[in-house]
């Protein structure tokens, strides 16, 4: 069971070497086994299923979202240059990004946001920026259009933001971020300035 549970943490933790889909099956003795191969003859169930992997972008294209990003910011009334602010500051643009805390895709959504978002594979940039999109205006609506709160509660949790009487919680990493992102939505919003 324990070798079980290190396999799917594995692979939930690295889904890039994932390509295929995850067969398993416990045998008598209680030993479990995997496999990527379709199985016959066992009873084998999907422990993990098949995901389409998506190629990122150049380094040098920086726009391959860009239409995704207007149609769900226009369908969420979110400043599409925040979302692309965002995903920048996040993942780089990287479709298959995986933080060490578990936040996938472009605008790397914890599992639980995925969840709220109802983002299936976290991994397709459509899904992504969708889910992305739509918990930025959550956030807003939430924290009544304060960029500041918004981007801290993106990063570290609304609860988090909360906790702390509605001001950025004191960790660096979310300092770090907001920081980041502002600097992002500056230039996207004034191309020609510095």
């Amino acid at each position: 069971m324990i070798l079980k549970a290190i396999i799917i943490l594995c692979i939930c933790l690295f889904p890039q070497y994932v390509f295929s889909a995850v067969y398993g099956y416990e045998d008598e003795q209680g030993t479990y086994h995997f496999t990527n191969m379709i199985p016959v003859g066992k009873r084998f169930n999907v422990v993990i299923p098949e995901r389409k992997r998506f190629a990122p972008p150049s380094e040098s294209d920086n726009n391959s979202y860009d239409k995704m990003i207007m149609h769900h910011s226009s369908m969420n009334g979110v400043d599409p240059s925040l979302v692309k602010a965002v995903m920048k500051a996040e993942s780089n643009f990287n479709p298959n990004a995986v933080s060490n805390k578990g936040a996938q895709g472009l605008m790397q959504l914890m599992p639980d946001t995925s969840r709220l978002m109802k983002v299936d594979n976290p991994f397709d940039p459509e899904e992504n920026i969708r889910g992305g999109t739509k918990y930025l205006k959550l956030l807003d609506e939430i924290f009544e259009g304060n960029l500041e709160l918004v981007l801290a509660a993106y990063n570290a949790g609304p609860q988090r933001v909360r906790e702390h009487n509605m001001n950025v919680p004191p960790i660096e990493e979310t300092k770090t971020f907001i920081k980041r992102v502002k600097h992002y939505y500056n230039k996207l919003k004034n191309p020609n300035e510095g």
